[in-house]
């Protein structure tokens, strides 16, 4: 064989693949740009006002506000809400801009570098916020890291992130805006009838998410409760129930030999039936967990004002909650002033004219307005005021 036969073929260039499918342009993802860019704003903003509740810092912790009762209830089922869109209008955004991964070359200056490593995080960043809180909703946590602190963190990035990618795409993002955009006129006006039908689609997508899962907060739409983890009316006593008293590690033995133990400059301590026999004061509050599921119910039980003024506590003063449960994060809690000078603040006893079930608490459990659900303690044991 002679050494012209034993030479390998000649292959042809790598090009990169041509998209015939049109809509992949600019006027799309414009156009679904500004819906998800909206979704994710409200997604940040309740989202800070969810950890700063839950995580105060030091200097906001007695000022945190305890009104209007259904505060918490409101801007968490928004959070949840807009984070279920915005998965819908992520994919379709993706969907409408992925052409443009397979541009050659693939960095043509170092501009252009940097605007696709800026694009990378923002892609990468919100991919991972939006599909690790759904997770989250349904309680499913197959990472090793810490849910909570890692989504505020990367919330953080996303945000810069989009400021950074509407700052560089400004000129694009003016010139495709509207229908009489120049940008947008210059596109092929066949392509205008396909792109308004594509847009009422992803509308139409967005709004029958929505409608089938934002009953779990909003309970007028309940019957339509048809895709979220939570249904309001299930569980016990009606309510549904995130951590059952066999996961917290309370005992029966605990439950029989309860005493509510309040410490402060004149330490009390009291059994059930003291507590019972104690001014009784009944309030209409909903519990909002962070999972964006939402009920209101009837709740009674003694003024926690009244338990810390009994011990001495004084005015403006905060409160550390011990529960009975054996280990968890949120355990022991602390409650600022705002919330423990609120007159429908209760260390509450029953739960729509009944005794609480020990899924709900038993024998008492902390209620207070405008507080996330995680900071509703079960379970309690002790009370210690905080001078």
């Amino acid at each position: 064989m002679t050494p012209r036969a034993r030479r390998r073929p000649a292959f042809p260039p790598v090009r990169p693949p041509s998209f015939k499918g049109r809509l992949h342009d600019a006027r799309t993802a414009t156009a679904v740009g500004r819906w998800l860019g909206a979704a994710f704003a409200v997604c940040f903003l309740t989202g800070l006002i969810s950890h700063y509740l839950q995580h105060p810092p030091g200097w906001a912790a007695n000022s945190l506000p305890s009104r209007p009762v259904w505060g918490y209830r409101l801007t968490q089922g928004l959070h949840i809400a807009s984070g279920l869109a915005a998965i819908v209008l992520l994919l379709v955004k993706l969907w409408a801009v992925y052409p443009r991964l397979f541009v050659w070359p693939p960095v043509r200056s170092v501009r252009h570098a940097l605007e696709r490593l800026s694009v990378a995080v923002l892609v990468s960043t919100a991919v991972f916020q939006v599909f690790t809180g759904l997770l989250n909703i349904v309680e499913w946590y197959p990472w090793p890291f810490p849910f909570v602190q890692t989504h505020f963190a990367v919330a953080w990035v996303v945000a810069g992130s989009i400021l950074l990618h509407l700052a560089v795409k400004a000129p694009d993002i003016r010139a495709h805006w509207s229908r009489r955009s120049t940008g947008t006129l210059a596109l092929p006006a066949e392509d205008a009838r396909d792109r308004r039908s594509l847009l009422l689609g992803v509308g139409a997508a967005v709004g029958a998410v929505t409608l089938t899962t934002v009953g779990q907060a909003f309970t007028p739409l309940k019957r339509l409760d048809l895709l979220a983890p939570r249904h309001p009316d299930f569980g016990p006593q009606g309510l549904p129930v995130n951590r059952t008293v066999a996961a917290a590690g309370v005992t029966e033995a605990a439950l029989r030999d309860w005493r509510l133990e309040v410490v402060g400059p004149e330490p009390y301590t009291l059994t059930l039936d003291q507590l019972r026999a104690l001014p009784q004061t009944r309030a209409r509050l909903p519990i909002a967990c962070v999972e964006g599921w939402s009920v209101e119910a009837r709740w009674a039980g003694v003024r926690v004002r009244d338990l810390v003024a009994r011990a001495g506590g004084p005015p403006g003063c905060g409160v550390r909650v011990v529960s009975l449960e054996v280990a968890g994060a949120y355990r022991v809690m602390e409650m600022g002033a705002e919330y423990v000078r609120d007159p429908l603040t209760l260390l509450a006893l029953t739960l729509n004219g009944q005794v609480l079930e020990p899924d709900h608490g038993y024998p008492a459990r902390i209620m207070a307005p405008n507080r996330p659900g995680v900071l509703q303690t079960k379970w309690v044991t002790r009370l210690e005021v905080l001078l």
